[in-house]
């Protein structure tokens, strides 16, 4: 198998993608703007050949560097990022190299936020209530239908970027007043914990692998409000997380990919959506969970989704990973350098000795994460959350 992997070096834990599909036999080829001798040993080693682009959003680059593999090793039979930046760009080369995966028309239904909601519906879950953001007036009126607050978002968007929440007509004026380029959408707010499923399906949409994080806090908020970030991974996933994640993916007809399928699970009830502890839809994103969390999810559930995912591209089956191992809530905190905290590394380590990574968050994904990270398990929930209060602690509390 020919596979092309697009920005091996970035983020840094996803050379593990590139290891386990070579280590099953498969020929890795990377592309990236990283330039060869600035690269960790550790992407080296995982990749067969690496071809340098000046810069990875000049698609003409990067379709030269497919077509130079292309002609030095054959038909590529596999191309992918497990990058949501890089998804619609992934699917334009599939499309344009007819290579196996999903092509344009059908990236399109889940990076768009207004179209993935038809899919839910598909589903059988829940959506907040829409419209496009056309106008103070037209907006004025959605408003008066759904109520205070709602969010404004970019149709075709990564992560909580260039998220808001609107509470006032002053609010929105100001939303209007400084301007945007790219389609908004308008959404009704929704009063729940966000929680997610995340694993790997088959060719045939069939979930092989899953797990259930929670996040207390709102990334839209994390991100505007420069806020500490942290959740964690769940020991099992809930049953009524299980079904309707199996559900979504069939609706969209995902084949052989790592996803992350977040939802609410409402708070109190909410006409038209549901009672407290329902679930209703929030976004999709048909691609390994962001920064460092397949590792924590590695940590939490004692096993190698790099390989499982490795496996179904491969065998479409596990064959290289034991899956009855003892499993943990694992959890990450994001501490951010605008505080002073009581607390140093070495005096949470001496607490916490079995903690599995700490370090600095790459500055790309520290608007969403937090500056400095600190990853770790328990057995127990309450102990978890002991470690959470010993490393938020600040100077003078």
């Amino acid at each position: 198998m020919n596979f092309v992997f697009i920005s091996p070096a970035f983020p840094k834990n996803y050379y593990n993608f590139c290891d386990r599909l070579k280590k099953n036999g498969v020929t890795v080829l990377g592309v990236g703007d990283t330039p060869y001798n600035e690269l960790d040993s550790r992407v080296k080693n995982a990749l067969t050949e690496y071809y340098k682009v000046c810069n990875l959003e000049n698609y003409d680059e990067v379709y030269k560097a497919v077509a130079f593999f292309a002609f030095k090793y054959g038909k590529i039979d596999m191309l992918e990022s497990n990058n949501e930046y890089w998804l619609r760009q992934d699917a334009k080369l599939r499309t344009d190299f007819n290579i196996k995966g999903d092509k344009l028309s059908d990236v399109e239904h889940y990076t768009s936020k207004s179209k993935m909601k038809e899919f839910y519906i598909k589903a059988g879950v829940p959506v907040a209530r829409y419209a496009f953001c056309k106008s103070i007036e037209e907006d004025l009126k959605f408003i008066d239908m759904v109520g205070y607050p709602v969010v404004v978002k970019p149709d075709v968007g990564v992560g909580a970027a260039a998220t808001y929440k609107i509470e006032s007509k002053e609010d929105l004026e100001r939303f209007y007043a400084q301007g945007f380029h790219v389609p908004y959408i308008m959404e009704e707010f929704i009063t729940g914990d966000i929680t997610s499923f995340d694993g790997v399906c088959d060719s045939n949409s069939n979930v092989v692998f899953c797990d259930n994080e929670i996040f207390p806090p709102s990334i839209m908020d994390i991100v505007n409000q420069n806020l500490e970030c942290t959740y964690y991974v769940n020991k099992e996933v809930p049953e009524d997380i299980k079904e309707v994640g199996q559900k979504v993916l069939k609706a969209f007809n995902i084949k052989s990919r790592y996803f992350h399928l977040e939802f609410f699970r409402l708070r109190c009830d909410k006409h038209g959506l549901g009672k407290a502890g329902d679930i209703v839809a929030l976004e999709v994103n048909m691609r390994p969970p962001g920064g460092f969390t397949p590792d924590i999810i590695n940590f939490g559930q004692s096993l190698d989704t790099y390989q499982i995912w490795a496996d179904i591209i491969c065998y479409d089956e596990i064959r290289n990973v034991n899956m009855d191992y003892p499993k943990y809530y694992c959890v990450f905190y994001g501490r951010r350098d605008r505080f002073e905290y009581k607390y140093s590394y070495e005096d949470i380590k001496k607490e916490y000795p079995f903690i599995q990574m700490h370090g600095r968050m790459d500055e790309a994904l520290a608007s969403d994460m937090g500056n400095e990270f600190f990853i770790a398990r328990f057995e127990f929930l309450e102990d978890l959350n002991k470690f959470k209060d010993m490393v938020s602690k600040k100077k003078g509390e």
